[in-house]
């Protein structure tokens, strides 16, 4: 594609983001991410914004020096998480603005290709060489049988980093999980990572709490639904999302035993 390579203006766990034409950056993978898992980010970018969703256009791919990389839209303004460190953005302002971008999400309708989460948790299992439990494997593909009805889309990565402002609104980037399936599933997702992931490391451990309780707050509110349903709706996610983060090693290494009891006691069977 026509372009170049210019400053790095963003660096995540599997790429590094560089200016690449006016209004374009590109998303470059680093070396060892599998360009399988970089086509499969590109199609659910691609197909999340045709389908309405708060995310960027896709131009195309390219290949620089060895590395693959997807050409997207230059969401220009600071990220969410950025606002929130330096006190332009209240807590409570930010969780409402999560809540409001995930509930676009889910009144997205999703489109047919996007694997459901049943799917997706088989292709993760099978494919991830982290030695789970095969006890753990069975009992959470059970689990997600037993899940409240639900196959709306779902971002699965919604935190305050995967915001930018942009001028036109707010969008979330990082598209790589999507899958079909309930919504409460997001927002447990958001909440292992505010309320227990992510203080381990932030400067501030109660500003990541704050807002996932925003986010609670907020969405029940657009949803229509009672705080208390919200909270029992994440609660039967928990462990699916558990699983989930375990098998992208995203677990914080203090954090892992600790997780994997949790689903093993949330998986054994009641007397």
């Amino acid at each position: 594609m026509q372009g170049s390579l210019g400053e790095k203006i963003g660096e995540g766990a599997t790429a590094d983001v560089h200016a690449w034409a006016p209004g374009q950056v590109v998303k470059l993978f680093k070396s060892g991410v599998s360009r399988r898992l970089g086509w499969h980010e590109v199609h659910m970018t691609h197909t999340a914004f045709t389908a309405g969703a708060p995310a960027p256009e896709v131009f195309g791919v390219v290949t620089l020096e060895g590395r693959f990389g997807m050409v997207l839209q230059h969401l220009d303004g600071p990220t969410l998480l950025q606002l929130l460190r330096s006190g332009a953005m209240t807590r409570g302002q930010a969780g409402a603005i999560l809540a409001g971008l995930c509930h676009a999400v889910h009144k997205t309708p999703p489109p047919p290709d996007v694997l459901p989460l049943r799917d997706l948790m088989k292709v993760f299992l099978q494919s991830s060489s982290d030695g789970l439990p095969q006890h753990i494997a069975t009992g959470v593909l059970a689990l997600i049988e037993r899940l409240p009805p639900g196959d709306g889309l779902c971002h699965v990565d919604p935190h305050p980093g995967n915001v930018i402002m942009t001028a036109e609104g707010p969008r979330l980037v990082d598209w790589t999980w999507t899958m079909r399936a309930p919504a409460a599933l997001d927002l447990g997702c958001c909440h292992m990572l505010l309320s227990e992931f992510t203080p381990t490391v932030a400067d501030d451990p109660e500003r990541p709490r704050a807002v996932n309780m925003a986010v609670q707050s907020e969405y029940a509110r657009l949803a229509g639904m009672s705080p208390a349903a919200l909270t029992a709706a994440i609660e039967s996610c928990l462990p699916v999302v558990c699983v989930f983060y375990l098998l992208l090693k995203a677990v914080p290494p203090a954090l892992r035993e600790r997780v994997i009891q949790r689903v093993e006691a949330a998986l054994r069977p009641e007397d």
